[in-house]
C-alpha cells in the first residue's frame, strides 16, 4: 500500500521519479494519477461545484521525468472531468499567472500544476499546486494526498466518470510579453524604443525552464545578452546544480559576468520561482545582498513599510532596513511560505508589508500578488538598474551602505534521536538557558525561530534552530571581526558536548 503522506514536503508533493539515480521510483504513474484527481477533487470542493468543465493549466521544468509526469497528472484530472491546459516547458510562477485573468495577463484558469522539484537532483520531481488566490498551504497539500489515497483504495482513477478533456496552451510567450510590458513601463519607453538597448545583461538559467528570460524578455527590449549560458533546458542540469544558494553557481555567473564584461549578471533555480544576480564587479548580489536591493526597490512605493524575511538575515541588513531604508524589520521562520503567509496576515491587520523575501531568493512582492517569481524580481531591478543609469547611477549604490560581517558560518547538526522533534525543542530551550547566564550575550527579542544571541558587544550572532523537515539543527554564526566565528563555536561546544544525541562534529571544525 501506497503511504501518501510520504509525499508532502511542506507546501509541495516530491518524490524519486527517475531510477537513474540509483533509487526506486516512488513517483509512480498511479500515485500521480491519484493526487491529481485529488487537487480536482480539492478543486471542485474550494469552488463549490462539481469538477466537471473546471479548467486547469498543468507545465513542467526541464526534469527528465517531466513528460512521464504530466501525462500521468493529465489523465488523472481528465478523469475526474477536468479541461487540461497544456502548457509544456514552463516557469512556476508562470503557471500560477494562468490562473488570473485575461485582462490581468492571465488564462483565467481554475487551477494550476507545475511539475517541478525546484533545485533538487535529476531524478527527483514534485507537484505544485496553484488557484487565484495563490499557492497551496500544507494542510490543503495534506488533504489532496489524503483523496488520493482514498481513491488509490478504490481502484485509481479507473473509478471516476471521466469526461475530460486537453488542449494546447502556449502561456510562457504570453508570460514573457507581460514581463517586456512592464519594464517598458517601468522606464518610461515603448517596447519598440528598445529601452534596455546600450546594457549588457548576462543569464544562467542552469538548464532549467530561465532561458525564455535572455531571448524572450531581455534580447527583444534591445538588451546584450551576449555570454549568456546554460539557457537551453536540459533535466541531467550538467552544467552545475540550478540553485542561486550553491556556492558553484554563484561561482559560475560571476564569472560569466566577469567574463563578458556585463552591466549585470542574473541566476535562477530550475523553476524560475528563485533568482540572484551580479553586480557588473562580479560580486554576489545575493543572500543579504539581495533582501536589501529588493526591498530598497520595495520600499520607494511604500515608506516606512516593513520587509518580512526568514530568521537567518545578518544583524547589517536589520541596520540597513531599519536605519538606512527607513523600513521595519519582521524576521520570522524558514520556509518561503511561512515568510509570504506572515507578510499577508501583517497586510490585513492593517501593516503594510511590500515585501516577503527568503535569503534562498524566493521573493514576494505584494504588487505581484505575493507570488514568489524569480523572473519578476529581476525585471524590477533591472527597471531600477536603467533608471539609475539614466541619473548617472549604478545599481550597487543602492546598497552601498549595508554593513557585511567579516566572517559568516553555517554548521548543519544532525539529531540521531528517532523523535528529532522533540529532541531539537530540548536543546533549544536548555541552550536559552544557558546563553541566558553568559556574560556578553543578549538573547534577542525579535526573533521568531529557535534561539538567536548576540554576542561581542552586538559585533556577532549566532541562531541555533530546528530544520523545518529534516533531523537537522542548523546553526549560523556571523561576525564583525576575524576569528570571531571561531569564539563563538569555541564558547558553545562545552553547551553541545552534553547532548548525546546530536552530532556535533560540525561546529568542532570550526574551532
Amino acid at each position: 500500500m501506497v503511504d501518501y503522506k510520504s509525499y508532502k514536503s511542506g507546501t509541495d508533493i516530491r518524490g524519486v521519479a527517475s531510477d537513474e539515480g540509483g533509487k526506486a521510483v516512488t513517483l509512480t504513474d498511479p500515485a500521480v494519477e491519484n493526487m491529481a484527481a485529488g487537487f480536482a477533487r480539492w478543486l471542485a470542493g474550494k469552488k463549490g461545484s462539481g469538477a466537471k468543465g473546471l479548467r486547469v493549466a498543468v507545465g513542467h521544468d526541464s526534469r527528465i521525468s517531466a513528460g512521464r509526469l504530466q501525462a500521468a497528472v493529465t489523465r488523472g484530472l481528465q478523469a475526474a472531468g477536468i479541461q487540461v491546459l497544456d502548457c509544456g516547458l514552463s516557469s512556476t510562477p508562470a503557471m500560477f499567472m494562468t490562473t488570473v485573468s485575461s485582462a490581468e495577463g492571465g488564462a483565467g484558469a481554475d487551477g494550476a500544476v507545475q511539475i517541478t522539484a525546484s533545485h533538487h537532483p535529476f531524478d527527483r520531481n514534485g507537484l505544485k499546486f496553484f488557484t487565484p488566490a495563490g499557492g497551496l498551504d500544507g494542510p490543503d497539500i495534506a488533504a489532496i494526498l489524503s483523496y488520493a489515497a482514498e481513491l488509490d483504495k478504490q481502484g485509481g482513477i479507473a473509478s471516476l466518470p471521466g469526461g475530460g478533456g486537453a488542449e494546447p496552451l502556449g502561456y510562457m510567450p504570453r508570460y514573457a510579453a507581460l514581463l517586456r510590458g512592464i519594464i517598458a513601463k517601468g522606464t518610461g519607453k515603448a517596447e519598440a524604443e528598445k529601452p534596455l538597448a546600450g546594457f549588457h545583461i548576462v543569464v544562467d538559467a542552469g538548464n532549467g525552464a530561465g532561458g525564455f528570460y535572455a531571448s524572450e524578455v531581455l534580447a527583444p527590449l534591445g538588451a546584450d545578452v551576449s555570454g549568456s549560458q546554460f539557457l537551453e533546458p536540459d533535466g541531467y542540469f550538467p552544467n552545475h546544480i540550478p540553485n542561486p544558494e550553491n556556492e558553484q553557481a554563484m561561482e559560475s555567473i560571476c564569472k560569466a559576468t566577469l567574463a563578458s564584461g556585463a552591466d549585470l549578471g542574473v541566476i535562477f533555480d530550475t523553476d524560475v520561482d528563485r533568482a540572484g544576480c551580479v553586480g557588473r564587479d562580479g560580486k554576489e548580489i545575493n543572500r543579504n545582498r539581495l533582501v536589501a536591493l529588493a526591498a530598497a526597490i520595495a520600499l520607494e512605493d511604500c515608506p516606512g513599510g516593513t520587509i518580512v524575511t526568514d530568521s537567518i538575515t545578518s544583524s547589517g541588513l536589520k541596520t540597513f532596513l531599519e536605519q538606512n531604508l527607513g523600513g521595519v524589520h519582521y524576521r520570522y521562520r524558514r520556509g518561503y511560505r511561512n515568510v509570504i503567509n506572515k507578510a499577508m496576515e501583517l497586510e490585513g491587520q492593517g501593516i503594510s508589508a511590500p515585501l516577503a523575501i527568503e535569503t534562498s531568493g524566493h521573493a514576494a512582492l505584494k504588487e505581484n500578488y505575493f507570488l514568489d517569481d524569480g523572473a519578476y524580481l529581476i525585471t524590477k531591478i533591472i527597471i531600477k538598474m536603467a533608471n539609475l543609469r539614466a541619473e548617472g547611477k549604478e545599481l550597487e549604490d543602492l546598497i552601498g551602505a549595508l554593513p557585511e560581517p567579516v566572517e559568516a558560518a553555517e554548521a548543519r547538526l544532525a539529531i540521531k534521536e528517532a523523535d528529532f522533534a522533540a529532541y531539537g525543542s530540548r536543546v533549544i530551550a536548555a541552550l536559552e538557558e544557558f546563553a541566558a547566564g553568559v556574560d556578553g550575550w543578549e538573547i534577542a527579542d525579535d526573533n521568531r525561530e529557535g534561539i538567536r544571541v548576540a554576542v561581542d558587544g552586538g559585533k556577532g550572532w549566532f541562531l541555533l534552530r530546528l530544520s523545518v523537515h529534516d533531523p537537522i539543527m542548523p546553526m549560523n554564526l556571523e561576525s564583525d571581526r576575524a576569528g570571531g566565528v571561531k569564539d563563538m563555536a569555541a564558547a558553545l561546544l562545552p553547551f553541545f558536548r552534553q547532548f548525546d544525541g546530536l552530532d556535533i562534529a560540525p561546529l568542532e571544525k570550526l574551532v
